[in-house]
């Protein structure tokens, strides 16, 4: 209950200036216009990518575009801990009795967010209606829960990259390359990266799971790389194992916090 009158809060504070709003929304859905122009500036000098045509691209990008505007609604403003942790301002957010982590999600959210993710949900219609899927209740249900999952994997990355900056203050970058790093990384097929890359980033960190494999599932097409079907159906069970992973991560580095305000 006091996180919803938190975020009403936040809301009602930010639809105050509606012309501001607005241009902020239009911006934001901006950035999901990007994501998809890239992908068809691309497909103008080559008929495939990494084994793919256009149109499973195309998937591949709305369900990755979808998946990291929701987490960047959601948990977006983790990013900002940084500054918590330097003005010692974490501090308020300890004494309360609440999760501090939830406090920093629900303050100062970016309402024009909500644009990306309606443009982002759109597109995935779209993509859908004209990617050779045929549709079944199974293939329904996992372009439902597909955006989901991903939103919560991206969002656990948000969470882990984040918390470094309780050992390092400046650790924007590293966040920043694997947050905005994954979203490039998860629009496209994995076939076109290196052995390393996908270990790294694919296995490792779940991107692959966030469209990759939905997608092949999706279009029944079997992975190049040689990955059984199931992974097609594995992104709630990886988004379940990296959110958990990415809690322990934080509960450690809220541990390990000294204030260091002035």
């Amino acid at each position: 209950m006091a996180y919803r009158h938190l975020l009403a809060a936040q809301v009602r504070s930010q639809a105050q200036y509606r012309a501001s709003l607005a241009i902020d929304v239009a911006g934001s859905v901006l950035f999901g216009v990007l994501d998809i122009v890239s992908v068809v500036v691309l497909f103008r000098v080559t008929p495939t990518l990494g084994g793919f045509g256009f149109t499973e691209v195309f998937l591949m990008t709305a369900l990755a575009s979808c998946a990291f505007a929701t987490a960047d609604l959601v948990v977006g403003n983790v990013e900002r801990l940084r500054q918590y942790v330097r003005s010692g301002l974490f501090d308020a957010l300890l004494v309360r009795p609440l999760s501090s982590l939830a406090q920093l999600m629900a303050m100062d959210v970016a309402t024009r967010r909500v644009g990306r993710v309606a443009f982002g949900v759109v597109m995935l219609v779209l993509a859908a209606a004209n990617a050779p899927v045929e549709f079944t209740p199974a293939r329904l249900a996992l372009l439902t829960v597909t955006p989901i999952a991903g939103a919560v994997i991206f969002g656990a990355v948000f969470v882990a990259t984040a918390t470094v900056a309780f050992w390092w203050i400046e650790s924007g970058e590293i966040a920043n390359g694997l947050t905005y790093g994954g979203l490039n990384f998860t629009q496209y097929p994995i076939t076109i990266y290196g052995a390393v890359f996908r270990r790294l980033f694919a296995y490792a960190v779940g991107f692959a799971f966030v469209a990759y494999y939905p997608t092949l599932a999706l279009i029944d097409r079997p992975d190049p790389l040689g990955a059984p079907a199931f992974f097609g159906y594995a992104a709630p069970a990886i988004a379940v194992m990296t959110a958990v992973a990415a809690g322990l991560v934080w509960q450690t580095g809220v541990r390990h916090y000294r204030s260091t305000g002035s």
